[in-house]
């Protein structure tokens, strides 16, 4: 059994992530840390992860930047896990996790979806042979209304991942309007669509001479990236320190 503190356990993905880990023979939330305290639970909810009482193995984060600094400074003193799933840290605090995980097993991805990170293996299979063969790449992605980045740091992930296998030589385009020119080859275009309720789309796009094949992940919930977290702390109980992604959960 996976014991677990569920760090932003009041907010969606905490709820979604709470419901998963109730359905869950092999895990089982432990306590919950969440400003709001009073929303009625099955388990113990605290104001701050170092009030904590309760034993566990891994700490699942959704919540907010700044409770990062303390939320490390429990795993090593208690040997806890973390799975870091709160996006928009700060180059400092990616550094702070880096150095953290020399004494703490941690996880941290851009996107928890196994199908997402799935994707993201597949491109570092194929992309090498098909630039060689001079298919032009572009990504496209699409989000809800109320997104606020553009373009999504899972879209980033994907590019970065292809970049890798092509040495790094490809340049990044998001904006085409202020450019007259015909497409250089070493490019990766980026476009971001917004609207709706859109949950989630990213599509990777190989355009060659006479033909295109394209790569398409749609999320229909956020339960994906509940499920994926899950799936991670599972995946965490126990393993040596160290800074850990998706790619070693899904093998």
């Amino acid at each position: 059994m996976t014991r677990i503190i569920m760090v932003g356990c009041g907010g969606k993905m905490g709820k979604v992530i709470s419901d998963i880990v109730r359905a869950d023979n092999e895990a089982q939330i432990v306590a919950g840390v969440d400003i709001n305290t009073s929303w009625a639970n099955d388990y113990p909810v605290y104001p701050a992860i170092n009030e904590v009482k309760e034993e566990a193995d891994v700490i699942i984060d959704f919540s907010t930047p700044k409770v990062l600094e303390e939320l490390l400074s429990y795993a090593k003193e208690k040997n806890v896990a973390a799975v870091l799933c709160t996006t928009g840290y700060s180059e400092e605090q990616i550094q702070m996790i880096k150095d953290a995980s020399k004494e703490c097993t941690l996880l941290r991805s851009a996107n928890m979806s196994m199908g997402i990170n799935t994707m993201i293996k597949v491109m570092e299979t194929v992309s090498k042979t098909l630039a060689d063969a001079g298919f032009d790449i572009e990504i496209v992605e699409k989000h809800h209304n109320q997104k606020l980045d553009a373009p999504s740091g899972t879209a980033i992930a994907l590019a970065d991942a292809i970049n890798e296998q092509l040495d790094g030589e490809y340049e990044y385009v998001y904006d085409r309007s202020a450019r007259r020119e015909k497409r250089p080859e070493k490019e990766i275009g980026i476009s971001a669509v917004r609207g709706g309720t859109i949950v989630g789309e990213h599509e990777i796009i190989f355009a060659g001479t006479d033909e295109v094949i394209e790569f398409k992940h749609t999320a229909y919930s956020k339960a994906i990236f509940g499920n994926g977290a899950v799936q991670a702390a599972k995946f965490l109980k126990g393993k040596p320190a160290g800074l850990y992604g998706m790619k070693e959960v899904i093998g």
